[in-house]
């Protein structure tokens, strides 16, 4: 053998091995934990019910949410965190996408964080990465969840996010204090992806700080995070109105 065909080999062995090492395949962790403070909508018996268990074109919108996700081939495992007063009625209402799906259900805790840590302590060691996704999302793309894992696998973290587009202001109370340039102004969406060890590191060296994102403990470590930029499409379901958004995204799409 030759010495560029042994060189060869040799690269050939070692990208197996790599491979072996690192299967990137990834756990879901859906936050589904939220109050919903800003948010009323009815299911089939007039009960009021969170926004993520609102259905959306037939479907609740956690498990379109879910759907999505499935429809890439490194999923390995999906993990749900809800409030604990919901619980027990999830598992029993979804019983059958529960049991079908072979879906981990952990109740949340005081806060996001808190339950993401929560959904964390539940994640396979033998998946390599954690993409945290808000339930309340359910118009992120296919593509865009490849991207993102995509991103991941060659940085390490990234994260879905749309450019801002709008005029920012600075106020104190009603008054205008100036006004922010918006360039290099990225509005942080999720799914959110990083290596299982670089999350767990991540929440391991939170002390008391309460993030307003799982991206932000990691720029804590030191560690860059990239952006992919995404469609404005995938807003987050928040008002009755944003719901209304939502299906006329979903209905262009389908």
């Amino acid at each position: 053998m030759g010495f560029y065909a042994t060189i060869t080999a040799v690269r050939r062995i070692m990208n197996t091995k790599q491979t072996e090492e690192n299967s990137g395949l990834f756990a879901l962790v859906l936050a589904a934990a939220g109050q919903s403070s800003r948010f009323s909508g009815k299911d089939g018996t007039d009960r009021t019910i969170k926004k993520t268990f609102v259905r959306l074109g037939g479907k609740p919108v956690w498990l379109r949410c879910v759907d999505l996700f499935r429809k890439q081939e490194s999923l390995a495992q999906i993990i749900v965190v809800v409030a604990p007063e919901d619980i027990g009625w999830f598992r029993q209402y979804y019983a059958g996408e529960i049991n079908s799906m072979l879906i981990s259900v952990v109740a949340g805790g005081e806060n996001r964080v808190d339950s993401i840590r929560r959904g964390l302590m539940s994640v396979s060691p033998k998946v390599d990465y954690v993409a945290v996704h808000d339930a309340a999302r359910p118009c992120v793309s296919v593509q865009e969840i490849a991207a993102v894992l995509s991103a991941a696998q060659k940085y390490g973290a990234a994260v879905l996010a749309a450019p801002i587009v709008a005029t920012v202001k600075k106020a104190a109370g009603d008054q205008i204090e100036k006004t922010i340039p918006r360039e290099g102004l990225w509005e942080s969406q999720t799914p959110q992806v990083f290596r299982r060890e670089l999350l767990l590191e991540a929440y391991q060296q939170r002390i008391s700080f309460i993030p307003t994102d799982d991206a932000q403990l990691v720029e804590l470590l030191g560690h860059p995070v990239y952006i992919v930029p995404s469609d404005r499409r995938n807003i987050k379901i928040t008002t009755p109105s944003d719901l209304m958004l939502a299906k006329y995204w979903l209905e262009q799409t389908e």
